[in-house]
């Protein structure tokens, strides 16, 4: 079909099956360029693809070229959504990797011990090593041959080819062995009954390959399914439905019926549903699920608000201004998802080199087999020889190199309070010079106390009566600051005064208790409430019949050890930056406490995110700390994401490293970790590929047999682990 490259582009999404690897991430990128005018991006992490196609390229041509790749796809309708095949993904590779250990564990032992002691043997134990082994390298393995043969429909290797040959190299050299024979010879002894090129079996090794890169995969696809998280937490702060007047009555309806135009009803406790402005009411919108900050506000008639957002107080009527993919949440959704497709360098190089490494290894025990063949050697010492290359380079250490040093980092890092959730980033940790710090609830407790007052505290304990009324955060401090509601006096005719403040009578008194300007002239209290704004306070006024009697400053806290974390990340060659949607005063205020110089105050999510893309443009390596689904597109996008434990669960499933205690003195300490870790996986790496190559001219010399092959590859990969353990150590 020709295909007009000259038509209006257009992007789509496409939720890609059956990828195991970055090879396979390539091989649907180069599939889908082929066509005219498209251009596709895809995401191992949350297993899709984003098209950008001519417009009158049928998504069904796309999908099409994906499935001849090898490949299962769709289109995608719901961005936020969790994926159940993701789901079903793991929940296979665990239970495989369960039945392969279980029957792992007597195929070694049982092997092992009657091959060394001949008093243990009974008839036919070889053909009960059999029997145990065939469904791991058979049943338990088959991710990795249906992954081989994919690639071999396709003319690739990956990773899985290697895996899969030497798991079927060994498997089927052992059954030969096996049926040829009737199992090793009776008066077979010792290190005879093991080494004897005539009858060796090593099923133990087919089946502990299995075993290994069965646990690296299921490790592996845990990651990239926690990657994903991001997505589906923004998805879902959009309500199901939504309470639409249409003619004067209300009816319930999806979200996604919602038109520009359209006039809905939130209620005390609901979702604003869709971007627009207040037609009708006043309430109190909690925005910290987009915002991060702690206190809400309040909307009145003319006022917008951001679909996504809950009401804490009051009821509105809100007209529709934007709906579906350009509301600011569809945005944010498509900001993070862009900000995710990132690959990772280690798996990249793993992967370029393993793209020759493969049809080399491949080559190499074709010409061994040939070369022993034609140098007058048996048969079956020359096949010896030719499954020795294929066992000793099966790349068990290169699959372990990454999972189990995180899979150990996460370990120690739940120790220390820390919980690393990817690999995406950390291995760029090293360069990092810049640490950009959300302000609240990453430096700050994100929860708002009050510092101090001056006045009449009589009048402020008639105040808290007053507050206990109102579901206000700033009420909630006041009440706390009087040891909370119990004896307290009631309170009658109260009134909640929007954007404003609450008033009510107590004991005979009319209070009033909010902003300065609900109050009016504060007198001789005027100097200290204008000092406490100057430095970044929140200042509250009480008034009790008509006269000012009170100031309240109320602050967020900062986080304890703030100071001395920062302090220790400048020592470690990080220069932290402060960027926050707080004014100019509380942000300068608390940057001045813990030692930063550059403030951003004011900023919004898209400003956060610019900040982060200006940095690495400046060539600087970025480190991101933060807590909000503001800062969710800002974490992914830096080269390292650091999200502390309160936060939401967009700004958690974006980072890198998750702080689970709300102390930051773990923060200095999370770097360290995240360096060492990254330290670890290139050491191993270094080793699995440099054992790979020193192995293989000894296996093709026929120094090594296929057994001793396997123990060696067995070996690299305990050294592999053993490296990896060291990080239980670490920081």
């Amino acid at each position: 079909m020709e295909i007009d490259t000259r038509a209006p582009a257009v992007t789509v999404e496409l939720a890609i099956g059956g990828m195991t690897c970055a090879a396979c991430v390539g091989r649907v990128e180069r599939k889908l360029a082929k066509l005219d005018g498209v251009l596709a991006t895809v995401n191992l992490a949350t297993e899709r693809a984003t098209v950008t196609h001519p417009a009158n390229t049928p998504v069904a041509t796309l999908v099409a070229t994906v499935e001849r790749a090898g490949f299962t796809a769709g289109p995608v309708t719901d961005p936020g959504s969790e994926r159940p095949p993701a789901r079903r993904g793991v929940d296979v590779l665990r239970r495989r990797l369960a039945v392969a250990l279980v029957l792992f564990v007597p195929v070694a032992d049982v092997s092992v011990a009657l091959s060394l002691v001949p008093s243990l043997r009974f008839p036919g134990w070889q053909f009960l090593i059999a029997v145990l082994a065939l469904p791991v390298v058979g049943w338990a393995a088959w991710p990795f041959h249906r992954a081989a043969l994919a690639g071999l429909r396709h003319r690739t290797t990956t990773m899985d080819t290697l895996v899969s040959l030497g798991i079927v190299a060994a498997s089927a050299w052992s059954l030969a062995t096996l049926l040829a024979t009737g199992g090793l010879p009776d008066t077979a002894t010792g290190w005879d009954a093991v080494l004897h090129p005539s009858g060796p079996l090593y099923l133990e090794v087919a089946a502990g390959v299995t075993v290994f890169q069965l646990a690296g995969r299921y490790f592996e696809a845990r990651a990239r399914r926690a990657a994903g998280g991001a997505m589906r937490a923004l998805g879902r702060l959009r309500p199901a439905d939504v309470a639409v007047l249409r003619g004067g009555v209300e009816h319930r309806v999806p979200v996604a019926h919602l038109r520009v135009g359209d006039t809905f009803v939130v209620r005390p406790g609901e979702r604003v549903a869709t971007d627009g402005s207040v037609v009708d009411g006043e309430a109190s919108i909690d925005m910290s699920a987009l915002t991060g900050e702690p206190l809400p506000v309040d909307v009145v008639v003319g006022d917008p608000v951001t679909g996504g957002t809950v009401t804490l107080a009051g009821a509105v009527t809100v007209r529709a201004d934007r709906v579906g993919e350009s509301t600011v949440l569809r945005g944010m959704l498509r900001a993070v998802e862009r900000a995710q497709v990132e690959k990772s360098a280690v798996q990249r190089r793993v992967d370029r080199i393993s793209a020759v490494f493969v049809p080399a290894v491949l080559l190499l025990a074709v010409a061994t087999l040939a070369g022993a063949l034609l140098a007058g050697i048996t048969p079956s010492n020359a096949v010896a020889r030719a499954v020795a290359v294929l066992v000793i380079a099966c790349p068990c250490a290169l699959g372990l190199a990454t999972p189990t040093a995180l899979m150990v980092a996460t370990g120690r890092g739940a120790e220390l309070g820390i919980f690393v959730t990817g690999f995406r980033a950390l291995e760029t940790v090293r360069a990092a010079d810049v640490v950009v710090l959300d302000k609240t609830g990453t430096l700050t407790a994100g929860q708002m106390r009050v510092r101090e007052t001056a006045g009449d505290a009589a009048a402020v304990r008639l105040a808290a009566a007053v507050e206990q009324r109102s579901e206000h955060p700033i009420a909630a401090a006041v009440v706390a600051h009087t040891d909370g509601p119990v004896g307290l006096p009631a309170v009658t005719g109260f009134r909640q005064l929007a954007g404003l403040g609450a008033a009510g009578t107590v004991e005979g008194h009319a209070v009033l208790v909010g902003r300065p300007a609900l109050v009016g002239e504060l007198g001789p209290l005027a100097a200290t409430a204008t000092a406490w704004a100057d430095g970044g306070a929140t200042v509250i006024a009480v008034a009790v019949d008509g006269v000012a009697a009170a100031v309240l400053a109320l602050t967020d806290p900062l986080r304890p050890g703030a100071a001395a974390a920062l302090a220790q990340l400048r020592a470690m060659g990080m220069r932290p930056v402060l960027i926050t949607g707080d004014g100019s005063g509380a942000a300068h205020a608390v940057a001045a406490a813990v030692g930063i110089e550059e403030v951003h105050a004011g900023a919004l999510p898209s400003d956060k995110l610019a900040l982060v893309a200006v940095l690495r443009a400046a060539g600087h390596t970025v480190a991101m700390v933060g807590d909000g689904v503001n800062d969710a597109a800002a974490l992914a996008a830096a080269d390292l994401g650091i999200a502390v434990g309160s936060g939401t669960d967009v700004a958690l499933a974006a980072a890198d490293l998750v702080l689970v205690r709300d102390d930051l003195a773990i923060l200095p300490v999370a770097v360290r970790l995240a360096r060492a870790t990254v330290a670890t996986v290139r050491g191993n790496l270094w080793w699995a590929f440099g054992y790979n190559v020193a192995a293989l001219p000894l296996a093709a010399s026929g120094l090594l047999n296929p057994l001793v092959a396997g123990a060696a590859m067995a070996c690299s990969s305990l050294l592999v682990v053993t490296n990896s353990l060291r990080l239980r150590a670490a920081a």
